[in-house]
């Protein structure tokens, strides 16, 4: 049976021949869909060796349907008799390795999997593959994009519902459980972070959600929502003026506006990623508020909301792709008063020009 995805196992098997890994072990739920194409998944690992067929192993009431959904020869183990630890070992021993070089996640080894592991072989050779994973998936399949076009409408619709609820008086958590409602309905898998609706002086907080904080006129709405569809992300960011705000916090929305076009427009196959952060901090900078602002402006969407390949930040080298997807512009202007709004989007990087999969208007809306 072929592997669903044998495409990318002969991708990530180049790499871990540059790398030198004998074998990647993929317990990670957002490579694990990558590889299989599965989301109602537990108690599953991936096993990849640098020669040969990967397989999975996973509870036996489940290793047929995995099997059959994903291609991948399917071994289950039979608790509490045996263990996932206890299977991946045996199916590691099986491929002939005595001493092998196993590369791993960054993120959320269960320590009874790794524990079975260090058992069965030495620990020293255990390296972190977190960068292999990231610049695997950086690059995006068509069938990849049009999951995450189907996320970003989703998350228009939650943004919209939003908006409309914006008033003062309501809760921040009044008006992201209308958001949620409509993006479950336009058929969102969830969120893959917790979103946030934060107003006044909460959005300078560095990961706010949201509260039973009232929203008061006078002060800024920043809405920060995202949504999911077969396991693949979108997100954006809008900001709200509810009633007249100060003049100059108007001005710094209209500066992050512009760094976030300039950006946008340096996002282009060839150009690095401190390129890009160089054209909006341009704005920033010229505008006097340099010192107030974040050394990274955007990451890589995919699977997860913030990818780590890749990343777009003061002098970074990474080199941008066609197929690569991003979010542009996370940061606000920190600084006390005036800063606080922000403006977000994904962004499809295209061959000839890009595509903004989120959307939707991103002049400051206003609310009287």
């Amino acid at each position: 049976m072929v592997a669903r995805f044998a495409n990318r196992f002969e991708k990530v098997q180049k790499l871990m021949a540059i790398e030198n890994l004998d074998l990647l072990l993929v317990v990670n739920r957002e490579n694990l869909i990558y590889f299989t194409g599965l989301t109602q998944i537990e108690c599953l690992a991936v096993l990849i060796p640098r020669e040969g067929d990967p397989c999975a192993v996973t509870l036996w009431l489940d290793a047929a349907y995995v099997e059959r959904e994903s291609g991948l020869k399917t071994y289950g183990y039979h608790f509490p008799q045996e263990s996932l630890a206890s299977k991946v070992v045996e199916r590691i021993n099986a491929y002939g390795f005595k001493k092998p070089r196993i590369g791993f996640e960054r993120y959320f080894v269960d320590f009874a999997l790794y524990d079975g592991l260090r058992r069965a072989f030495p620990e020293s050779d255990f390296v972190g593959a977190a960068d292999l994973f990231y610049r695997i998936r950086a690059i995006k399949e068509p069938q990849e994009i049009e999951l995450m076009r189907r996320a970003a409408a989703a998350t228009c619709r939650g943004m919209e519902a939003a908006v409309k609820s914006i008033r003062p008086g309501v809760t921040e958590l009044d008006i992201l459980a209308e958001a949620e409602y409509a993006m479950l309905k336009a058929g969102s898998g969830g969120s893959s972070f917790r979103p946030q609706v934060v107003s006044g002086e909460r959005t300078l907080l560095t990961h706010p959600c949201a509260s039973n904080k009232r929203i008061a006129s006078g002060e800024v709405v920043v809405i920060h929502l995202g949504a999911t569809y077969e396991g693949y992300c979108a997100k954006m960011c809008r900001t709200v003026a509810v009633g007249d705000i100060p003049a100059e916090q108007e001005k710094v929305y209209q500066v992050l506006l512009e760094a976030q076009g300039r950006a946008i427009a340096a996002l282009r196959p060839g150009a690095t990623a401190g390129e890009v952060d160089a054209a909006a901090r341009q704005v920033v900078e010229k505008a006097g508020y340099g010192s107030n602002y974040l050394d990274v402006v955007g990451y890589g969407v995919g699977l997860r909301q913030s990818e780590f390949y890749p990343i777009i930040g003061k002098g970074r080298e990474e080199i941008i792709e066609a197929g690569m997807v991003v979010d542009l512009l996370l940061p606000t202007v920190y600084y006390p008063g005036i800063g606080g709004p922000r403006v977000t989007d994904v962004i499809f990087v295209g061959e000839k020009q890009n595509e903004i999969l989120t959307d939707y208007p991103r002049e400051m809306m206003r609310i009287a």
